[in-house]
């Protein structure tokens, strides 16, 4: 099937102006200036987006595909999350989560979960682990999921929280090992995603690992790391080391995305190694759900109202994203060969159309 998109303003992320985009079935087989099409009849769909944005679809890595909670008893577990709540926040690319409950809440029921996500269209992964050690695995074995599980992209776990096995370094640097192997023999990511709380060690049982052992920087991804302002100023120092750090949208009682961003900015940090997560479906401290549209809201709210470029504002959770997860450049970005997952926004950013993987997702009636 062909699909032509035609007069769209670009941002790759990077802006390149106005282009035609032509879909092939999945994947994106032209962007130029102009695409002529000498036999309409070839052309499935043609849509004219005169005064209308293009970015790459969003890549979310950190959400909880069937639910979090739990932590207030049986009656705060949260349910699952359903395609529709998702893509229309602009997300294409998701990785699913557990969150401290890996008893109740399963890796093999999350991993159903993906598998019937990406039916619905979304293109998706997990991570094995969860709060506790040892990681809670499919097969028995860290590497063995890497390699033998086909959605396993990543192992979670948790530094710092009061709700965690409290790891130590010995502990965390069996899981990366593993971690590094499995991604190696698989051709995957192979990182370690840690859930970062606002306990007193901070980031120090990382730093240590890392001092003490020959494990790369750029396998780990801490998150949550804009949850206070302490984690903030480690942030920034982590950065500075060539770590990456997520920020967590929607957050309120630390540093919002937002202002995170525009301090990085104004301070001449290297953005590459910063990404942003919504943490979606996940369970509050006083109850309720966290939002998934929160990661587009904070992107939005980054260009409108503290005026930061469109391509500097999306680039953490698409270009950035996709290569800590080293799906890039098939997410991430529109160039010719990369999947079709195309943002489309009017020129107030507001999402009028979201097509994931040639198709579409979701549409502004």
């Amino acid at each position: 099937m062909l699909t032509l998109l035609k007069n769209l303003e670009c941002y790759c992320p990077e802006y390149i102006g106005k282009n035609d985009i032509l879909i092939c079935g999945s994947k994106i087989y032209k962007i130029e200036p102009k695409i002529e099409c000498y036999d309409d009849g070839l052309i499935n769909r043609i849509y004219d987006f005169s005064g209308y944005f293009a970015f790459p679809g969003l890549v979310d890595q950190h959400l909880h595909f069937i639910g979090g909670g739990g932590e207030q008893g049986f009656a705060s577990r949260i349910p699952e999350i359903e395609v529709g709540e998702i893509v229309k926040t602009g997300i294409s690319t998701a990785v699913g989560v557990l969150g401290a409950d890996g008893v109740s809440k399963t890796l093999e029921s999350l991993y159903a979960k993906a598998k019937g996500l990406q039916l619905q269209g979304l293109t998706t992964y997990i991570y094995g682990g969860s709060y506790s050690m040892p990681p809670v695995t499919i097969t028995g074995d860290v590497t063995r999921d890497f390699v033998f599980i086909d959605k396993v992209i990543g192992i979670k776990t948790a530094l710092s929280d009061f709700r965690s096995s409290n790891a130590g370094d010995d502990q965390l640097i069996k899981i990366a090992s593993k971690a590094l192997l499995g991604g190696m023999v698989s051709g995957k990511a192979g990182i370690v995603h840690i859930h970062m709380g606002d306990g007193k060690k901070g980031l120090s049982t990382l730093l240590e690992v890392l001092e003490n052992t020959d494990l790369p920087i750029n396998q780990f991804v801490v998150t949550h790391m804009n949850r206070s302002n302490n984690l903030f100023f480690q942030a920034k120092n982590f950065l500075k080391l060539g770590g990456n750090i997520d920020f967590t949208a929607g957050e309120v009682e630390g540093v919002s995305v937002p202002d995170a961003i525009s301090s990085l900015l104004g301070e001449g940090i290297d953005m590459s190694n910063v990404t942003i997560s919504s943490d979606g479906n996940a369970g509050l401290p006083n109850g309720g759900t966290s939002c998934v549209g929160a990661l587009y809201e904070d992107i939005k709210s980054c260009i409108v109202n503290k005026g930061i470029r469109p391509e500097i504002s999306f680039c953490p959770a698409t270009k950035n994203a996709a290569k800590a997860l080293k799906l890039y450049p098939r997410k991430g970005t529109l160039k010719m060969g990369s999947d079709a997952d195309i943002l489309v926004t009017d020129s107030s950013f507001n999402i009028v159309k979201l097509f994931c993987m040639g198709n579409i997702s979701f549409e502004r009636i």
